[in-house]
């Protein structure tokens, strides 16, 4: 076997080798899958990866500042649906709970009453992640907040989905010609390579065309099928209530730039170290490709959701309160010159336009109220001055 080609995991090398073998060469989506979520060596079953902290830095592990930013907004987005009780946040791929728990410690913070009517349910498919979880939730005192999700039973509340959407199994696609191909995963005599071939579904050029996606000669993109089955079960679930999405990613019109991505946007990540071969560590490393955020707000509403706005994580955060926390542990007794100084380069770094701050957020409703929006989709006045610009309608930049 090439392990110095492939690399990584070689029980799951030779698994996933053996399958093309046997059926001949598989959609990418089939082979991330397998390399991200099998049951026994995939890359989020394996070890244990919180929150993907241990490849590349999340916004949850920069520091508890985003954690409880986002406190508030659920707190708002509580008091918005009049104080249900329960409320129910569902959260996709918490890993092992650094989001949940420094959210859960920021409603403690501000003594909001949230904390009592609060299930915390994590959709979490690793149980070694799970574990941890439980254990970080119970050592700070919120173990009685935890809960199984159910399936079929609907619940009002908000669903959270930090950085998930991208590393669902995706298609790549490329055009050749007068003709969309899907590239396949092979094998051959250095490991595995790129097949091109016939769409595997009529559902991948169909998704471009929705998107309005014009690929040009030779550009490669990816494409999300799974993002359209995830929003229909997040309809199903959620009985009122708000979604939100935190993600990279882009409006189709970017999102498929030829300019900006003639080799589609996937990524790798593996000690910190951003690659762009998906064919080496397997199973040790993880894929990703920016999230199009224009097919999200197509799936969504043809499944009955609104869908309230599209921002980046700079205005979100602004907006919902973080210059305010800032202000806050500045005026806190037990806050050191050394704490304040690092939460403010933490803000600083989540809200920097090149860095986390490009971020996008889309906020998501099912029978909520019309207004008033949640607070990060509102622009604030910052020192008796307006915000200069409005939060970017669906479908927009």
């Amino acid at each position: 076997m090439p392990a110095a080609r492939t690399g990584g995991n070689p029980e799951l090398v030779e698994l996933i080798r053996a399958e093309i073998e046997q059926r001949g060469p598989m959609t990418f989506a089939r082979f991330m899958e397998l390399a991200l979520y099998h049951p026994e060596h995939g890359y989020y079953r394996t070890a244990l990866r919180a929150g993907r902290g241990g490849d590349f830095l999340t916004a949850p592990e920069a520091h508890p500042l985003f954690g409880w930013t986002l406190a508030r907004q659920l707190d708002e987005l509580w008091r918005l649906l009049d104080r249900p009780v329960p409320f129910t946040l569902r959260e996709y791929g918490p890993g092992a709970g650094t989001l949940a728990l420094t959210l859960l410690e920021g409603l403690a913070r501000v003594r909001s009453p949230l904390v009592d009517a609060l299930r915390y349910q994590p959709e979490e498919r690793s149980p070694a992640a799970l574990a941890a979880l439980s254990d970080r939730l119970a050592a700070a005192g919120f173990q009685h907040l935890l809960e199984e999700p159910e399936a079929g039973t609907p619940f009002t509340g908000a669903v959270l989905a930090n950085e998930f959407l991208d590393a669902l199994p995706f298609h790549r696609v490329a055009r050749r010609g007068n003709q969309l191909l899907e590239l396949y995963v092979g094998w051959g005599e250095e490991g595995f390579v790129e097949i091109p071939g016939p769409l595997s579904t009529p559902a991948l050029a169909a998704s471009l065309e929705a998107s309005g996606a014009r690929l040009a000669e030779g550009q490669v993109t990816e494409v999300n099928l799974e993002m359209e089955r995830w929003a229909a079960e997040v309809a199903r679930a959620l009985e009122r209530g708000y979604v939100l999405v935190f993600d990279y990613g882009y409006p189709a019109a970017e999102r498929y730039d030829p300019d900006r991505f003639p080799r589609g946007t996937l990524k790798t990540y593996q000690s910190h170290t951003a690659g762009d071969d998906p064919f080496r560590a397997v199973g040790e490393q993880d894929i990703t490709a920016h999230v199009d955020f224009t097919a999200l707000e197509r799936a969504a509403r043809q499944h009955g959701l609104a869908v309230l706005g599209l921002t980046t994580q700079a205005e979100f955060l602004a907006n919902a309160g973080i210059g305010e926390l800032l202000v806050e542990l500045q005026s806190r007794p037990e806050t050191t010159l050394e704490g304040y100084l690092a939460a403010r380069a933490a803000a600083m770094h989540l809200i920097d336009p090149g860095g986390m701050g490009r971020f996008r957020v889309m906020v998501i409703g099912k029978r909520v109220p019309s207004a008033p929006l949640p607070r990060g989709l509102r622009p604030q006045r910052l020192l008796g001055v307006p915000a200069s610009r409005s939060p970017s309608q669906p479908g927009g930049s």
